[in-house]
């Protein structure tokens, strides 16, 4: 994996343009940058991530918050959260960051108040993100749940190339689908109860596509992203298929930078084949899936 030679990341004041509710739990966070920051993210790459300072945040009403997060919003927001981005737009001294999430915790629930004019903190960018491969004349992206971001912003990095791209995205049922289709390219999708598209793992379908496509493993690679037994499946499937995949692995990144040692990822030498660990948020997010560890 290439890795991010840029110095430019800081600490920068975001300003928030819009927070769009997009499904029962999913919303969609525009944020303005200027300055510097404009600098700092106009070569982030995706998969690349930030941490966002919430702790200032609001709670909703009381109603507003559902009964299974009712303990949860009573915590403390201590750490930063960290967040990839579905997209990225530069226009001159002036861009923007977008970010799609699911309320799922303290933070989330709190991420969802925010409104037009709100000010948030965050450092970044931060990790290391897709390689794009120009070789490849074929990109295949496997998403599940909310892996979603970081592919449909790697989509419009390969639009902008000759590669050809499809996508793959699963999740539960229809109702935890954050989105429906990646705009430009053909999505097919799976659900575990069959309620829209393929019914079964988003595997399963990806190992029967390649089955009946039979594309030249030489000139394809998968790239993705979500649950980690979903890659772990996702690159056993890239290793029969002898096909190249990248993977991006979450862990619980508390500083970001690799200062607090506490997101290793177990990862062996392809030289070597000797065992070791490395740092999700320094060395990763993205990894190449026959040196991870699952």
């Amino acid at each position: 994996m290439e890795k991010c030679t840029s110095k430019k990341k800081g600490i920068f004041s975001t300003s928030v343009l819009g927070n769009e509710q997009i499904g029962e739990c999913f919303y969609r966070l525009s944020l303005a940058i200027e300055g510097k920051a404009v600098e700092a993210f106009s070569t982030t790459k995706p998969g690349q991530f930030a941490e966002f300072e919430l702790s200032n945040a609001s709670l909703p009403s009381v109603e507003q918050i559902p009964n299974e997060l009712a303990d949860k919003a009573l915590r403390q927001i201590i750490l930063r959260r960290p967040f990839s981005f579905s997209d990225i737009e530069i226009a001159g001294n002036k861009g923007k960051l977008e970010v799609l999430y699911c309320v799922l915790g303290p933070a989330t629930l709190r991420m969802k108040t925010l409104a037009a004019g709100d000010k948030i903190s965050l450092i970044g960018p931060l990790g290391n993100g897709f390689s794009i491969e120009r070789e490849k004349s074929l990109a295949i992206l496997v998403a599940g749940g909310m892996g979603v971001p970081p592919l449909l912003h790697l989509a419009k990095e390969l639009s902008k190339s000759n590669t050809k791209t499809i996508a793959f995205v699963g999740a539960r049922s229809c109702s935890q689908l954050p989105c429906s289709e990646i705009k430009n390219v053909q999505t097919l999708i799976s659900t575990d109860d069959g309620s829209i598209g393929f019914k079964g793992f988003v595997t399963a379908m990806l190992k029967e596509w390649l089955i009946k496509e039979k594309p030249d493993a030489t000139k394809t690679i998968i790239y993705t992203c979500g649950p980690e037994i979903m890659m772990a499946g996702v690159a056993k499937i890239a290793a029969e298929f002898n096909i190249a995949c990248q993977v991006s692995l979450e862990r619980v990144m508390a500083c970001g930078t690799g200062l607090c040692q506490g997101c290793a990822v177990k990862c062996i030498d392809k030289k070597t084949q000797e065992v070791g660990y490395k740092l999700c948020c320094k060395d990763g997010p993205v990894f190449w899936a026959n040196e991870v560890i699952f």
